[in-house]
């Protein structure tokens, strides 16, 4: 098969070239056709996210991404952001679960985020009013709204999971949250064979820290998503064992939730595990389920052994250890 790899910034092409070498260790042979994207990008073609990236992962229907790095109030706009509008990448999805021999505060977590990928506060619709005031316009549009539910519903028929809870603040935002509230009710309607719950975001972050086992799926807009499934990340041991997909009508971009760590960057430190999961999430959509499967049991196997494992995760080894670990245990 082919597939798009984009290696990123910071630790991408470290983690990258691991997750690289666990699917080849599952037996999945993939022509990874390059395409840049990222500060190098904007260096080399003064652009961080050149056309040609997008038009490889439209003809190869699906990418791996490393972690990009996006300038905090300067600089240009969020690859992932535009990856997500120009591709139509509408539903972020992110599994949290507990893994064996990751210690938390938690434990028997199992549910997942799906958030919308492209409107919201996170449109990029901003202006400045006058000087010293800016305004930003939350973008809530029906068809949206119905599709993201819809996705959602469907994930949780397609995997067996009994209930879909949707995430609003509908008692301030009335008009945004309650269109958003109004076509979760609707879509809900076709499947009533799927529980569904509607809960304020406030009470949704009370109720995961205080069991997070209560919940099944997730569904919201866009920045209730970000900051809710970097939370639930927390909830399993952190950012660098989460995976994570934005998936479209016709393309998916799949991509370790974490950032480009420039700070560890070439110290052969770098947690590959959370890339490495996101490429197994790859398998699966392709219909590649048994090698998804396989490099899930050597994650948890690798984990719970405790061997090669890097400073993040307790050990004193380093990405080229747990990446041997990982072949290994996928080749048993």
């Amino acid at each position: 098969m082919q597939a798009v790899l984009i290696d990123g910034d910071g630790i991408g092409p470290e983690v990258t070239a691991a997750a690289c070498r666990v699917v080849a260790a599952a037996g999945v042979k993939v022509d990874w056709i390059r395409a840049p994207a990222g500060a190098a990008a904007a260096a080399d073609y003064g652009d961080p996210l050149p056309d040609e990236t997008l038009e490889l992962i439209r003809r190869y229907r699906v990418a791996l991404k490393g972690p990009v790095t996006t300038p905090v109030g300067r600089g240009f706009r969020s690859v992932n952001v535009r990856l997500r509008q120009g591709l139509d990448l509408f539903a972020s999805v992110r599994p949290v679960t507990s893994l064996a021999g990751v210690t938390t505060p938690y434990e028997n977590v199992d549910l997942v985020v799906v958030r919308e990928n492209t409107e919201g506060l996170y449109a990029g619709l901003e202006h400045e009013v006058v000087p010293g005031v800016v305004e930003s316009v939350r973008l809530v549009t029906r068809a949206a709204a119905e599709r993201i539910v819809r996705f959602a519903f469907e994930l949780a028929r397609a995997r067996g999971r009994r209930v879909v809870t949707f995430c609003h603040k509908a008692d301030v935002m009335r008009l945004s949250d309650g269109l958003f509230l109004e076509c979760a009710r609707a879509v809900a309607d076709d499947y009533p064979f799927v529980l569904f719950d509607e809960k304020a975001i406030d009470n949704v972050c009370l109720e995961l820290a205080a069991d997070p086992t209560r919940f099944d799926v997730l569904v919201m807009e866009n920045q209730f998503g970000d900051l809710i499934s970097d939370l639930c990340a927390g909830l399993v041991g952190g950012l660098g064992v989460v995976p994570g997909a934005n998936i479209g009508g016709r393309n998916a971009v799949f991509e370790a939730v974490h950032g480009s760590a420039p700070d560890i960057a070439g110290t052969g430190r770098a947690n590959p595990i959370a890339v490495v999961r996101s490429a197994a999430m790859l398998l699966d959509h392709v219909g590649r389920h048994e090698a998804a499967a396989q490099i899930e049991r050597a994650v948890a196997a690798t984990l719970q052994a405790g061997v090669g494992l890097t400073p993040d995760l307790g050990g004193s080894g380093t990405t080229a250890t747990l990446t041997d670990e990982l072949v290994r245990q996928v080749a048993r």
